[in-house]
């Protein structure tokens, strides 16, 4: 069906094709026609997610992240206020994981705010692992890695996940290096860590938006070598 036909739908119908439609192109591009229907259209997506999340449970995908991030970027106070009384800390539930307080980061990533997110992230690993201010290192080893529980590793990717489109994550950079046949240059060339044969340099030759690379977010020291993006990647949560 073409733009053209698609804009002639009724919010109604067109609720309907973004719950059938696979292609997440297509979702992105059908939550934003819905968006433009003002106050009536934005109902009906907030409807929507109340009742994929919070009646029906479904498990989170990204027609609930971007629907998410439409509603939470809106300009209509009765929709953001809505959102806000349903789903106040956002999409994930963060406080059931004791380990670590994670909200401080669901709240960087819903606002995309994701160098200071990514800092965040480092910050959380070095404290998962028992390192901390009293300690002279602020980096992992990869025999940190085994230290990090499956629980923590998932809940850190599930947030980077959601609140990126699906574009960044460990499993995304993960994934990236399978298809690569774990080739870790190609690696860096396709996540946008390497250009023009050198690696980028910290912070400013990084992407820290929505339009960065699939998987160039969060960042690991590539100086130190692979060894803790190859614990990572290795780690018991993948398998």
């Amino acid at each position: 069906m073409t733009k053209q036909s698609n804009n002639n739908l009724t919010i109604s119908d067109k609720i309907i094709k973004l719950q059938n439609s696979i292609s997440t192109k297509q979702q992105l591009i059908l939550v934003r026609q819905i968006v433009l229907e003002e106050l009536d259209g934005q109902q009906a997506l907030l409807d929507l997610l109340i009742n994929r999340r919070i009646i029906n449970k479904l498990d989170l995908s990204y027609l609930d992240s971007i629907i998410f991030e439409a509603l939470y970027n809106s300009n209509i106070e009765k929709v953001k206020q809505g959102l806000s009384n349903y789903l106040p800390d956002g999409l994930i539930n963060v406080k059931s994981f004791l380990s670590m307080d994670y909200q401080p980061l669901q709240n960087l990533l819903i606002n995309h705010k994701y160098q200071e997110a990514d800092k965040l992230t480092h910050l959380y690993l070095c404290k998962l692992v028992g390192l901390d201010k009293k300690n002279q290192r602020n980096w992992l080893y990869f025999t940190d890695i085994s230290l990090l529980t499956s629980e923590d590793l998932y809940i850190i990717d599930k947030l980077w996940s959601t609140y990126s489109r699906n574009k960044f994550g460990f499993s995304k950079q993960r994934e990236i290096w399978l298809a690569n046949n774990c080739n870790w240059e190609k690696l860096w060339i396709d996540i946008g860590w390497r250009s023009k044969g050198m690696l980028l340099r910290y912070p400013n030759e990084f992407t820290w938006n929505i339009n960065a690379p699939h998987g160039h977010l969060p960042l690991f020291n590539q100086l130190r070598g692979v060894q803790v993006l190859s614990a990572l990647f290795n780690h018991i949560i993948w398998s």
